[in-house]
């Protein structure tokens, strides 16, 4: 049994710093954070491979490092340069199947954590 529990988000100013975390991956072959806002559909931000292959959506490329410890069964996101617009609930997902940012390819989701940024 998978269950993940995600921490870390907070209210910071545009411009700052968070880093999330989530605990409980165990091992997977994808790891990946995605975020949604109220009447939007959820997006993918990163995802990590077992092989260590990352990938980012455009809007974070640069900003955001996402990061895994396996021993430790931990699933990192690091994210600087903070913008209003990086406002949503932040989700870790865990998938077997294929690593993309494909939401029906993640079997196990944690509830969110919320990230708020003003400007």
């Amino acid at each position: 049994q998978v269950h993940l529990v995600e921490s870390g988000g907070g209210s910071v100013q545009a411009g700052g710093s968070l880093k999330l975390s989530c605990e409980g991956t165990g091992y997977m072959y994808c790891l990946g954070w995605f975020r949604q806002v109220p009447g939007k559909e959820r997006e993918g931000v990163a995802i990590i491979r077992s092989d260590a292959f990352t990938q980012y959506t455009d809007s974070v490329q640069g900003r955001f490092t996402i990061s895994a410890d396996n021993v430790n069964k931990t699933l990192f996101l690091q994210m600087n340069n903070l913008k209003p617009e990086d406002t949503a609930m932040y989700y870790c997902a865990g998938g077997w199947i294929s690593c993309d940012f494909i939401l029906t390819n993640f079997h196990f989701w944690g509830k969110g954590t919320l990230v708020t940024i003003s400007s």
